[in-house]
């Protein structure tokens, strides 16, 4: 079989290494990919929006699968191009249709869905430019710190938290009439803090059947003791220690069965992941947030510790037979850390040679952000590379992925030494 999977990130160079190792796997191509999906597979000039050059692509290279690495293509409708077109509707796309995508696409869509389906998550409201002074009001009646979310994409920065009132709506209003996240923020969800320790839970789905992988725990914040600026996530541990049987039998029954009850009862066909971000309040659990993808950097550690065939387990969801698949889970510990550019996540340099790639010993290297230069690999993003490692328990695995980390060098280079401080 060839597949193609779309994204150039850690998560699809991830990905490109799990579905390697089938050997059910024929030819894989990446568009566009990074320097490490370059050296498992084809790496194609492709943005994953071009839909009509991702077509050409397919046809060319008889693709049989195309799997959907980040939320952009799936949330303009990739699934959807597929399905309405005589040359490609017979080939599988992992990925929700878009209306499915919506429930990353748009925070509001995605609350209405929760309160239909009695889905627990922290009370809201919606709010556009012309109901500012309702927002205003709303803020009001709320205690700090005050959450506001731009309602559509905004690359993961949509998400303002702040303890002073006259700030959260000075906020408001640089959202709502300055348009400070673009068309991100034409709409403004403003909602309850809820004060509790993060997780992802992923779910794999065939639209009937699902199957629950593995926890992630990720660290978003630049700075050591989760300080700073928020980032695209500064490295992942999995399983999560305190997310025990007790907690994760609330979290499907109060939110992964509705999920996948309320997507059948509002007619939304759905094939592929659903990542639930989770907070646990005490004992219980409630969602952040949906996305329709993978995270990342959580793939780093979810996909190591998945023993099962992957290009199987994709064949299923297409098949509609995931009932038919059973799971196996690697019990050790995976952490994967993240080294980062200078600067990041405001402006930095890209071009910066990297090495010492060859020296890593009993980790796996996970490209985010390079590219290959007359052969050299060089940075080419925010994020650079991931340090995956298993052992028997996280601290284990933590100490494994920071020897190997060590052994990297580029000019500016920077990780977060204090991955696990809160478990």
């Amino acid at each position: 079989m060839n597949i193609l999977i779309l994204g150039a990130g850690g998560r699809e160079h991830t990905l490109a290494w799990k579905l390697k190792q089938s050997e059910k796997l024929k030819q894989l191509f990446v568009a566009p990919g990074n320097a490490g999906t370059q050296e498992i597979a084809m790496n194609l000039p492709i943005k994953p929006t071009d839909f009509g050059a991702i077509k050409e692509a397919v046809l060319e290279h008889d693709i049989h699968m195309v799997v959907v690495g980040p939320e952009d293509p799936l949330v303009h409708g990739i699934a959807d191009f597929f399905a309405s077109d005589p040359d490609l509707k017979y080939i599988p796309v992992i990925g929700p249709e878009k209306k499915g995508a919506a429930l990353e696409g748009s925070k509001d869509f995605a609350k209405r869905f929760m309160n239909r389906h009695g889905i627990p998550t922290a009370a809201y409201q919606s709010f556009t430019a012309e109901m500012l002074q309702e927002g205003f009001n709303f803020l009001g009646t709320l205690k700090p710190p005050y959450v506001l979310k731009a309602d559509g994409l905004a690359a993961g920065k949509g998400v303002v938290i702040l303890q002073d009132l006259d700030e959260a709506r000075a906020e408001l209003s640089r959202m709502l009439l300055d348009s400070k996240f673009g068309e991100a923020s034409t709409t403004v969800v403003i909602e309850e803090f809820l004060s509790g320790i993060e997780l992802s839970c992923f779910v794999l789905t065939d639209g009937e059947n699902f199957k629950v992988l593995p926890t992630a725990k990720d660290y978003k914040r630049i700075g050591e003791g989760d300080t700073g600026l928020n980032t695209g996530g500064m490295g992942a541990i999995s399983p999560v220690p305190f997310a025990d049987e007790s907690f994760m039998n609330k979290v499907k029954d109060r939110i992964i069965l509705p999920t996948i009850q309320g997507l059948k009862k509002d007619k939304i066909p759905y094939k592929g992941f659903i990542f639930i971000g989770l907070i646990k309040v005490g004992d219980d659990p409630f969602v952040i947030e949906y996305n329709v993808r993978l995270g990342d950097p959580e793939t780093e550690v979810v996909l190591p510790r998945l023993k099962n065939d992957l290009v199987e387990l994709f064949q299923a969801v297409a098949d509609g037979k995931l009932d038919s698949v059973e799971l196996e889970i690697d019990p050790r510990s995976a952490t994967t850390v993240m080294t980062v550019s200078g600067g990041y996540p405001g402006s930095y340099e890209k071009g910066k040679d990297i090495s010492g790639l060859e020296s890593i010993k009993d980790s796996v290297v996970f490209h985010a952000g390079t590219a290959n230069k007359n052969g050299s690999v060089v940075t080419n993003g925010g994020r650079v590379i991931a340090v995956t490692s298993l052992a028997e328990n996280f601290r284990e695995a933590l100490k494994k992925s920071y020897e190997n980390v060590e052994r990297i060098k580029f000019d500016g280079m920077y990780y977060r030494k204090d991955l696990g401080f809160d478990l």
